[in-house]
C-alpha cells in the first residue's frame, strides 16, 4: 500500500536483500516514508534481521519539517487512540531539517525549534529553504553506529527541564560514578519490557564498574544494540543517558537509573 510501516517486515528485507546484491550500482540507501509513516518498524528491522547487520548499517533518522505549518501538526489533537505522526517522527529523528524557513521569521522559527526540542531535547536541526541542505548534513551520520557517538557532543545530553507539559517528551540523566553491570541490565530489561511501546528512543554512554571502556548503547523500542566504546583511560568517568518517549516520568527515570550506581548499592 506504499507504507514501509504497515509493509510486512520479511518483505523490506527481501527487497534490502535483493539491493544488496547489486551493491556495486550504488552508494547508499535511501528509504522514504509516506508523511503518516512510523519510523519504528524501519529501524527494527536493522535490528532483528542477522543477515542485514552484516550487510547494511543503518546511518540515521532524517525528518523534514515544514517550518511554516509544524505547529499546526504537531499541537494537533487526534482522537482517542489515535497517535499523531508527526510528533513521532520528530521524536524518533537524528536530524531535522527545518524546511520553508523562508516563508517563517525568526520568532516563529525560533518558536518551532522550542517546539521541536520540547519533544526531542538532543537533536540536529539544519535549517533549510526548497530541502537545500548539504548531503554531508544528512548522510554518513553515524547516528546508530555505537563507535562514533561523540562523547564531547554538545548535543548528546540537554538539560529539558525546560519542557511543557508535553505528552511525548525526553528526559536526559548525567551522573558521575560507575554502574553495576547486573542491576542495570536488569533495571533496563525491565523498564523496555514495560514501557518500551512508549519509549520510541533511548541511548547512552555508561561507565561500568570494573571496565576500562565505555559502555555505549541504543535502542529503538524494545529493541537494544550496545558496544564497547574508547578507553576511559585518565578521563573522569561519567555516565549520561537520553530517554525520547511518551508519558515519560522524569523522576521515576532517574531514580530507577541511580539505583543502578554502584555507590548506590554500597550506601543502601
Amino acid at each position: 500500500n506504499g507504507c514501509i510501516c504497515c509493509t510486512v517486515r520479511g518483505d523490506l528485507i527481501r527487497i534490502l536483500g535483493a539491493l544488496v546484491k547489486r551493491r556495486d550500482r550504488f552508494d547508499r540507501i535511501l528509504i522514504e516514508t509516506t508523511g503518516l509513516a512510523d519510523p519504528a518498524p524501519v529501524a527494527q528491522t536493522f535490528f532483528v534481521d542477522d543477515e542485514l547487520r552484516q550487510t547494511c548499517r543503518l546511518d540515521a533518522i532524517i525528518t523534514l519539517v515544514d517550518a511554516h505549518h509544524a505547529l499546526a501538526h504537531l499541537d494537533e489533537v487526534k482522537p482517542e487512540g489515535v497517535e499523531n505522526e508527526s510528533v513521532e517522527q520528530v521524536a524518533f529523528a537524528d536530524r531535522i531539517v527545518l524546511n520553508k524557513v523562508d516563508l517563517a521569521d525568526e520568532s516563529q522559527l525560533a518558536e518551532v525549534e522550542s517546539r521541536i526540542r520540547s519533544i526531542n531535547a538532543p537533536v540536529s536541526i539544519i535549517r533549510a529553504s526548497f530541502a537545500d541542505v548539504r548531503l554531508d548534513e544528512i548522510l554518513d551520520v553515524g547516528a546508530f553506529d555505537l563507535g562514533r557517538i561523540l562523547l564531547d557532543d554538545p548535543s548528546f545530553l540537554e538539560d529539558t527541564d525546560h519542557q511543557h507539559d508535553l505528552t511525548v517528551t525526553s528526559v536526559g540523566i548525567e551522573s558521575s560514578g560507575s554502574v553495576d553491570e547486573d542491576l542495570f541490565n536488569d533495571w533496563l530489561r525491565e523498564l523496555l519490557m514495560t514501557k518500551g511501546v512508549d519509549i520510541f528512543r533511548s541511548k547512552g554512554i555508561l561507565s561500568v564498574e570494573g571496565a576500562p571502556n565505555r559502555f555505549i548503547f541504543q535502542g529503538v523500542h524494545m529493541l537494544i544494540d550496545a558496544a564497547e566504546g574508547a578507553p576511559w583511560g585518565e578521563q573522569e568517568r561519567e555516565n549520561k543517558l537520553v530517554f525520547i518517549g511518551r508519558n515519560l516520568d522524569r523522576e521515576e527515570l532517574e531514580s530507577g537509573f541511580r539505583s543502578c550506581l554502584v555507590a548506590a548499592e554500597v550506601s543502601g
